[in-house]
């Protein structure tokens, strides 16, 4: 986390528009100490920059007491691919913790600054509203499934597009460039790297720093905001923008870590993506609970202890799934996950037959698949044999004798039984009509 010093003044713009203050504060955000101790207690936030200062005027930015609340706090997102993916959500879940507790926060994506990487811009700009409508929708999903209709802080989804497009490179340059050393942006630890690498690194790349520097500059010029939240290995360039803001205000400052499994249905099926977290393993369960869920401390404590107890039911893994899938995904994602895993972890011909035909594509997307015509009288066998889907000889055989006693297993116990029933149900029915005067 960056901060800056708090100035014991309301700032002249105001409150976002269509703040209200929240009432309904939990215990482990009341108090300065409360809320900050509390994400660092689910593993949220690792450090804190600058670290003077950290024990007193980072908590008192969260002070309801003080002329400075509500804070605004910001992180940034890259548009590098058309989704956001399961790393961002530990960023995310730092901006709703805080905008529980009374903060408004904004989602910065970066359609500009990912341009250095993307001259023509086409891809970026794609990019940048796909990563937009998923942030919002990840947005409704908190407000209208996790907060029961209660006012917190105000949500923002920005795009830095929005003040560079109207920038010329020389005034920018001048009015920006003079307050960066060389020096200083080459000793940062991500740029070394870099350096030293095989592919080298680009002048558009080392001037990234400035920009994700100048758009802190700007939220904290336009909207207040004295916190940024980053990942790790956005260190350097936070410490550039700490640095700018210090030099043209006089005034000291003060994302989070996450890969590879979106949070686009098109790219991660909801099924996926409860998958995925039904698989983690027991040693990082209870850390996946504090940082991807809104559950209380104590109620993930109570929820591990009965794992000790119960170990084979996997509840824990389970209602870690069940969160993240309803945030990402809202109520009816979470259902067509659990109807997904029912039909091919549990063989639910009940969860099978209601599932639509997006949910069995995506189950299915994976599975090898053969088209061919087949000729009047083909057997099982023949048509197994012609997709590849068993051995030839005896070994092959015997699977298909199997199969076919399975399903004719099935025809008799399951599928005439309920043909029987439905046609003693419409006769029943249409029997009444008759009689009916």
């Amino acid at each position: 986390i960056l901060y800056t010093r708090p100035i014991w003044r309301r700032p002249s713009f105001g409150p976002f528009p269509g703040y209200s203050c929240p009432w309904g504060w939990r215990k482990a955000h009341s108090g300065p100490q409360g809320l900050l101790a509390a994400q660092k207690a689910r593993g949220l936030f690792k450090d804190f920059f600058p670290e003077t200062g950290t024990k007193i005027e980072l908590p008192e930015l969260f002070d309801r007491g003080t002329a400075s609340f509500p804070q605004t706090i910001y992180c940034g997102f890259d548009p590098t691919a058309d989704s956001l993916h399961v790393g961002h959500l530990l960023a995310l879940l730092g901006l709703f913790h805080l905008q529980r507790a009374g903060p408004n926060v904004i989602a910065l994506v970066g359609g500009a600054t990912a341009r250095l990487g993307d001259p023509s811009g086409q891809r970026v700009r794609a990019n940048a509203r796909a990563l937009r409508l998923g942030l919002e929708a990840l947005v409704a999903n908190h407000q209208q499934l996790f907060t029961d209709g209660r006012s917190w802080g105000s949500f923002t989804v920005l795009d830095n597009s929005a003040w560079y497009q109207k920038q010329h490179l020389v005034d920018f340059l001048a009015a920006v460039g003079g307050h960066f050393r060389m020096g200083t942006l080459l000793s940062r630890q991500s740029v070394q790297l870099r350096l030293k690498s095989a592919e080298g690194m680009s002048l558009a790349e080392l001037f990234y720093q400035v920009l994700q520097a100048y758009d802190f500059y700007y939220l904290f010029q336009r909207y207040g905001c004295r916190v940024q939240l980053g990942g790790s290995d956005q260190l350097g360039n936070i410490m550039s923008g700490y640095e700018f803001i210090n030099k043209l205000t006089g005034e000291d400052l003060g994302k989070s870590a996450g890969n590879g499994v979106w949070l686009n249905r098109d790219k991660t099926s909801p099924f996926e993506l409860y998958q995925f977290f039904v698989r983690q393993p027991d040693d990082s369960v209870e850390r996946y609970l504090k940082l991807f869920t809104f559950l209380p401390l104590p109620e993930i404590d109570h929820i591990m202890q009965l794992h000790v107890k119960e170990p084979e039911r996997r509840g824990p893994q389970k209602r870690l799934a069940a969160e993240v899938t309803k945030l990402v995904h809202g109520r009816e994602g979470l259902d067509s996950a659990k109807r997904c895993t029912q039909a091919l972890y549990h063989s639910s011909i009940d969860a099978l037959e209601v599932m639509s035909d997006q949910e069995l594509k995506e189950l299915f997307k994976e599975a090898p698949f053969s088209e061919f015509f087949l000729d009047p009288g083909t057997s099982v066998l023949d048509t197994c044999r012609k997709a590849n889907a068993i051995p030839d000889g005896p070994r092959g055989y015997r699977m298909i004798t199997k199969a076919e006693s399975y399903i004719l297993k099935f025809i008799m116990l399951w599928f005439i039984p309920r043909i029987i029933w439905g046609i003693l149900t419409k006769y029943v029915y249409v029997l009444n009509l008759i009689t009916t005067p």
